[in-house]
């Protein structure tokens, strides 16, 4: 099947059963290719999964390279606010037909996303009308914090990294998205990674997977 956004895929090995799928969400600027780059260690250790990695509906415009999930060349927030929601539409439709591909509802799949997929992971995680296995969610923050309690649907069990040197998305994101969780009464945990600018390390990646393992 194709879907709606255009996608790397990373498949079990042949004739493996899939009982679960990853969705990896790339940053500002990056690609499905990008990002996948994270399923070469958690695929051995996820034999029945699928990893599905699509690019952003929009090509960046500070990067004609890569893509996008929501322009980030306007400082406004209610432009900033509007442009996501296009985005979410666009991942739901995504979502809706790797649901029907597969035939997996959202308790078998994780959402994970770095920077601005990140964001993205945190609103559609909260936002759907059934909750997801987990979301994993690396450098990023709540877009709105009013319009995603008004909106929020589920209790999805959330892990959430950052670094503590990272200067594009403060780490002071990190504790805001944690308390309004809390209050949300979501299940989250956090782990701030030291000396760690805005990208993804090893121990990220290994904290990432084994969180996944328990929830999926």
């Amino acid at each position: 099947m194709t879907f709606c956004l255009e996608s790397t895929i990373i498949k079990p090995e042949k004739n493996t059963d899939i009982k679960n799928i990853v969705v990896l969400l790339h940053g500002y600027g990056g690609d499905g290719k990008d990002i996948s780059m994270l399923t070469l260690n958690w695929k051995r250790h996820l034999p029945n999964t699928v990893f599905i990695c699509p690019n952003g509906h929009e090509k960046c415009d500070l990067n004609p390279l890569g893509y996008q999930w929501f322009d980030l060349t306007k400082d406004d927030p209610s432009y900033i606010l509007n442009e996501s929601l296009k985005a979410e539409k666009k991942i739901n439709n995504f979502l809706s037909e790797v649901r029907e591909e597969y035939q997996l509802d959202n308790r078998k799949i994780c959402l994970a996303g770095f920077s601005q997929g990140c964001m993205m992971s945190i609103n559609i995680g909260l936002t759907a009308e059934k909750p997801f296995g987990c979301v994993v969610g690396f450098s990023g923050k709540i877009i709105n914090k009013e319009n995603l309690k008004a909106r929020r649907k589920n209790h999805t069990n959330f892990f959430l990294i950052h670094g503590d040197l990272d200067d594009v998305v403060s780490p002071t994101y990190l504790l805001e998205a944690k308390d309004f969780l809390l209050r949300e009464k979501v299940n989250v945990e956090t782990h701030l990674i030291k000396n760690c600018g805005h990208h993804i390390p090893i121990e990220a990646s290994s904290l990432a997977l084994n969180y996944i393992l328990k929830n999926i």
